[in-house]
């Protein structure tokens, strides 16, 4: 019986290129793995796929009876609504510890880096398997686009290492050219509905007694969002009630300026002007230096939440 490997359940490009990159070395290593997805790969993977000429993942949303691997995730909030049911044979990731448990030993290679697919490659250099060049291409796209070009808090020594290696397996020369490029293509949020552009990297996260529902655009420049955003709080508002959700963020990342628009639609919104220590101003406030949903966002909400 074949082993599925999947992300989280809005993927983005570490997610999907893990599940992609972890199958092949699972297979080269003697286990049958098959890459899946939860949801829609987002424009950004789109053209990292279509680069390096690889096919989305198949979709698959329910895995009762299956063994399965994670990567990039290990919260319940961001697993198939039957991940009980499946028997998770190990989790490769790079988040805190989730709250998913499990009956029987598993394999863990969690690492306190800025992209999954940091681990992966390093998996790879375990096993002593050779990354075909077309792979490497993708796994150091994936890279750049979790660390935003190394410039996310999240990025670590280990990251930039092992992205310079897989460019130099890819040849690509000029590696954060190509990252640009790639950010150019998900600064795209003119040919989305605002629901779409909520949702395109969105993780619910289980706090208290709570969801809360964190999204994150990044942009080369914030500026394209000036017109739309009471269509985003509008959309914000619907995704908070569809579930039952006490808060939902959009993180509007600015790569160029570094910085993060942080919109907050919420039942109390003092939990989230204690959490950072700011004052709302119509429900936002402009978060100088905030890049990463992960490392900058989340702990903070925890400890007001719990």
């Amino acid at each position: 019986m074949a082993t599925y490997i999947f992300g989280h359940t809005t993927p983005d490009s570490d997610s999907i290129v893990g599940a992609i990159s972890l199958s092949y070395l699972k297979n080269r290593i003697g286990e049958d793995t098959i890459p899946t997805r939860q949801g829609e790969i987002n424009p950004e993977t789109a053209f990292i796929l279509d680069r390096f000429g690889f096919e989305q993942p198949k979709l698959k949303i329910y895995y009762t009876g299956e063994n399965v691997y994670l990567i990039d995730f290990m919260e319940s909030s961001q697993s198939p609504s039957d991940i009980g049911e499946a028997t998770i044979l190990g989790i490769v990731d790079h988040h805190k510890l989730g709250d998913l448990k499990t009956a029987t030993p598993l394999e863990m290679w969690v690492r306190p880096v800025g992209c999954s697919n940091t681990i992966v490659k390093q998996m790879f250099d375990y096993y002593d398997v050779d990354i075909p060049k077309e792979l490497a291409g993708m796994m150091m796209c994936a890279i750049l686009s979790d660390t935003v070009i190394f410039k996310s808090p999240t990025c670590t020594k280990e990251d930039t290492k092992a992205c310079k290696e897989l460019a130099q397996i890819a040849e690509i020369e000029d590696y954060k050219a190509l990252g640009m490029e790639m950010f150019i293509v998900k600064s795209d949020v003119l040919n989305d509905t605002k629901r779409a552009l909520v949702l395109r990297d969105f993780k619910d996260f289980n706090m208290g007694q709570e969801k809360i529902g964190v999204g994150q655009l990044e942009v080369v420049d914030l500026s394209v969002f000036d017109k739309m955003k009471e269509e985003l709080f509008k959309a914000m508002r619907e995704i908070k009630e569809e579930e039952n959700r006490h808060t939902v963020l959009l993180l509007l990342t600015d790569i160029m300026q570094e910085g993060s628009q942080l919109l907050v639609v919420s039942d109390e919104n003092q939990k989230i002007e204690s959490a950072f220590d700011i004052t709302l101003t119509d429900s936002q406030i402009w978060l100088p230096k905030v890049m990463s949903r992960k490392k900058q966002v989340i702990p903070f909400l925890e400890k007001s939440f719990n």
